[in-house]
């Protein structure tokens, strides 16, 4: 497996990471603890050396399984977790409130240290922008964390390029974790520009546009009852039967390759930017080795353009969030 670095932080892990969130929370039942440790180990021997996790994914059973997972193999691995939510006594306990608050930052990076069995955070992301709290005052807390030695990288997530730069300003940002994908292509134009200016790296979650380009899922698939894709209106059925026509450029793309699907929308990505280091999720080994694949798949110039004319003729329909997700991203 390949390196790559995330901007000029100097911290240097596998082209492609592995995302650890669905493992236990989001597209339906968490796995068997046994099953999502061999998933986890799985992926360190094929060379994968960095794992994303969150406080709010279980919450709180995701990162104690990634600790335990890669305990074994700390020196060898990077583990980015975040911070920025909590539960909402006026919601029925529900983390639908965000908290960045510089106290409640130090307070849940002891936590999540605990959690993940580790002395550092490698990566320590603000998880979504809380407009409650100036964002100087949110950088200058994990500045204060990393002067302490808790943290060793300071990332965001979904935040706008306006955003970026006031934190960048007081703690250089190490990476943003946005969507992006060849499903949700937005970032070239909002902030891909001012990360490539800054020397920030970009972690794309759901590269494969949380599992509909690997052509598995068309208009009649059902999602589980506890499936966040239930609530995304590019995931309604009738959506899913438009937005199918960007499945079908790639697939076409992807025979002509002798690849899969999900292999060329990840070569599609790293192809992009030697600064851009996508973490696919999955449950399963298969699609664990399936993933990796497209690390190896080297696309050229005119491959890139050619599948961005042929996708581009494809106007994807339905907003990627619920409502009030979509009113936190972008700020």
């Amino acid at each position: 497996m390949q390196k790559r670095t995330l901007g000029n932080s100097g911290l240097e892990v596998s082209a492609l990471g592995l995302g650890c969130m669905g493992l236990s929370f989001g597209f339906g039942p968490a796995t068997e603890k046994s099953e999502a440790i061999k998933l986890i180990r799985a992926a360190v021997e094929r060379g994968v050396t960095f794992f994303d996790t969150a406080e709010v994914y279980g919450p709180y059973t995701n990162e104690e399984l990634v600790g335990e997972a890669l305990a074994p193999f700390r020196d060898r691995i990077v583990i980015a977790t975040k911070f920025g939510w909590e539960a909402n006594p006026n919601d029925d306990g529900k983390w639908s409130a965000l908290n960045s608050r510089p106290e409640h930052i130090k307070k849940v990076a002891e936590e999540s240290l605990k959690r993940l069995k580790v002395d550092v955070i490698d990566l320590y992301y603000q998880h979504r922008v809380d407009l409650n709290v100036p964002i100087e005052d949110v950088a200058g807390a994990v500045k204060k964390l990393i002067q302490e030695g808790k943290v060793k990288h300071f990332g965001m997530s979904e935040a706008s390029a306006k955003t970026i730069r006031r934190a960048h300003a007081v703690q250089p940002v190490a990476a943003l974790q946005s969507e992006y994908s060849l499903f949700w292509q937005e970032p070239e134009e909002t902030v891909m520009p001012t990360l490539e200016e800054l020397g920030i790296g970009f972690v794309p979650f759901s590269p494969l546009g949380k599992g509909f380009l690997t052509g598995k899922i068309d208009a009649e698939t059902k999602f589980g009852s506890t499936d966040f894709r239930n609530t995304s209106p590019r995931f309604n059925s009738e959506n899913r039967k438009t937005n199918q026509a960007l499945v079908d450029v790639v697939t076409a793309f992807a025979e002509r390759k002798n690849a899969t699907p999900a292999q060329i929308a990840l070569a599609w990505l790293l192809a992009k930017k030697p600064w851009i280091v996508p973490i696919p999720g999955t449950t399963k080994l298969s699609r664990l080795e399936e993933n990796l694949g497209g690390a190896t798949i080297e696309l050229t110039d005119q491959d890139v353009q050619a599948l961005e004319e042929a996708s581009s003729k494809v106007k994807v329909e339905g907003a990627r969030y619920s409502p009030f997700h979509q009113s936190l991203v972008g700020r």
